[in-house]
């Protein structure tokens, strides 16, 4: 018998507020600031379009076939990955969805399973994942609280993977963990089977994407071979795929949002449970229920080729892809320890929203079919949701530096992020050369990059000493490289050590 275990990930992002303004911010209390970093007029309309369109449609759909196989032998099954925020969403906007979602949970047949709260790149963050632990820990709680279930599967924020996250994820008292199904990592192996994670003894479920592909991506596509497909056609393909279990894991949207109604998207959902259980070697099961099996053999991710199901690559390009995307990454991750040693909760809240990682997709610069989907969800060009991000976070790095006390406070306002308006870009003469600095720590990067020319061009006309003095604000370090002969043999490391020493002796006095 194989077994189908047909999963949805369940999730919308507070989109930031691309009109945002440091005078706006200014003398607002931590309060105002949500409202302010986040446009929720607009993302209030897009989620009661999707709820419409989508959620509550869909739940009925589940639930209608839930109840329809209730008192068979073989029953319909599913899982759910709700992110934490698109739970408070439904609090915000439409408490009677939120109703809707705890139903599937307490039908016996819904199994919900545990991802970051804030939907976040946290697990990247750094070897001790305290902030990704953290998330966990707040969905876990969440889906116990508000749902009654407690989580024993995991999904990290899109499907992102590798060994020590799974090793981590063991360590948290989870059983099995989801991941896609991608060749690099299996092979010539099938994805239908269970496997143990390198180092760790928990289970590893694997997506089939290609069979969840064709239903959230293919569907409609009147160009593709397996066009038009229809519940009895998928149901067949289900029944001729050999393997201990196909997992079928897709965004929820994919039902009326990204696959319109009008494309028969829902007649496919509701008729599809008969389908697979008219099939004598077919049943649903849910994921802990897979973990029964077995593992046929060991997959292995190491940390420097981390798995995901994002585009073709399946890797983590679609976030950290470009020089955009890195810098504010790398902005986000270098504010947790500042924002946890203010002990504010609001901080931490709002900290932790700003980590969705949507915000950092939304900056993707592919071509071709990735770069469609990223701008479908995007509705922005990326250098606008680039410009908007760090406008709010160099503005929210100003407000963490509020709630600390020195040394802290000197050393984070030093650091901070900066937007491109503030930012260095490096030239030779009067030609940008595609190198930029937005923060103290970013300058350090790209001086190593830049070339020898380009640096003694901007000692000369005193470019990194007014920058720093201006947009950083130290005047001590800037008077300090206005020394600095630009006729220097060694030009580039006095100017690279003048500003890591600079660092280096208030990292040092932070303790």
């Amino acid at each position: 018998m194989t077994e189908i275990c047909l999963a949805f990930e369940v999730h919308q992002p507070f989109r930031i507020n691309k009109n945002f303004s440091e005078e706006a911010a200014k003398g607002k209390g931590l309060e105002d600031l949500f409202d302010l970093y986040f446009d929720n007029i607009w993302n209030k309309m897009i989620f009661e379009r999707v709820a419409k369109k989508c959620y509550f449609p869909t739940n009925r759909i589940i639930l209608d076939n839930i109840d329809r196989f209730k008192g068979e032998r073989k029953k319909f099954k599913a899982a759910y990955s709700l992110s934490g925020v698109l739970v408070e969403e439904c609090e915000r906007w439409a408490p009677d969805l939120l109703d809707s979602f705890k139903q599937l949970a307490e039908s016996g047949c819904v199994e919900l399973i545990c991802q970051t709260y804030f939907h976040s790149l946290a697990s990247l963050f750094s070897a001790e994942r305290r902030e990704f632990i953290d998330q966990v820990s707040m969905h876990k709680h969440l889906m116990r609280d508000l749902f009654g279930q407690v989580p024993t599967v995991f999904e990290n924020t899109e499907f992102i993977y590798n060994n020590s996250i799974a090793q981590t994820i063991a360590k948290l008292g989870f059983s099995g963990i989801f991941t896609e199904g991608a060749e690099r990592v299996l092979g010539w192996r099938s994805p239908n089977y269970i496997y143990s994670a390198k180092g760790s003894k928990i289970k590893v479920l694997l997506r089939n994407y290609r069979l969840s592909d064709d239903i959230s991506f293919r569907f409609s596509n009147r160009d593709w071979g397996g066009w038009p497909l229809t519940a009895d056609k998928y149901a067949a393909w289900l029944s001729e795929t050999p393997g201990q279990c196909i997992n079928i894991f897709m965004d929820y949207e994919t039902f009326g949002e990204h696959q319109w109604p009008e494309t028969g998207i829902h007649d496919f959902l509701k008729w599809l449970p008969e389908e697979v259980i008219e099939h004598q070697n077919l049943q649903f099961s849910t994921p802990s229920e897979l973990l029964r099996h077995e593992p046929v053999g060991e997959i292995d991710v190491h940390d420097f080729d981390t798995l995901s199901w994002a585009d073709i690559e399946r890797s983590t390009n679609a976030w950290l892809g470009n020089d955009m995307q890195r810098t504010c990454y790398r902005g986000i991750r270098e504010l947790e320890p500042y924002a946890r040693k203010t002990g504010n909760e609001k901080i931490m809240r709002l900290f932790r929203f700003l980590q969705t990682s949507d915000n950092i997709y939304y900056m993707y610069t592919g071509g071709g079919g990735p770069g469609a989907v990223h701008g479908y969800f995007s509705q922005q060009p990326p250098v606008e949701a680039f410009w908007s991000f760090l406008r709010i976070l160099s503005d929210f790095y100003e407000k963490v530096a509020e709630h600390l006390s020195d040394p802290e406070k000197v050393l984070i306002r030093l650091l901070r992020v900066l937007p491109p308006d503030k930012a260095f870009h490096f030239h030779e003469g009067a030609h940008y050369i595609n190198l930029s600095a937005h923060s103290l720590g970013e300058f350090l990067d790209v001086l190593k990059l830049a070339p020898e020319r380009s640096i003694r061009f901007h000692v000369i006309f005193k470019h990194f000493e007014r920058w720093i003095r201006h947009a950083i604000g130290d005047a001590k370090l800037a008077d300090e490289i206005a020394k600095v002969d630009p006729d220097s043999p060694d030009l580039r490391q006095k100017i690279y050590s003048l500003i890591n020493t600079n660092i280096a002796k208030l990292m040092q006095a932070r303790g």
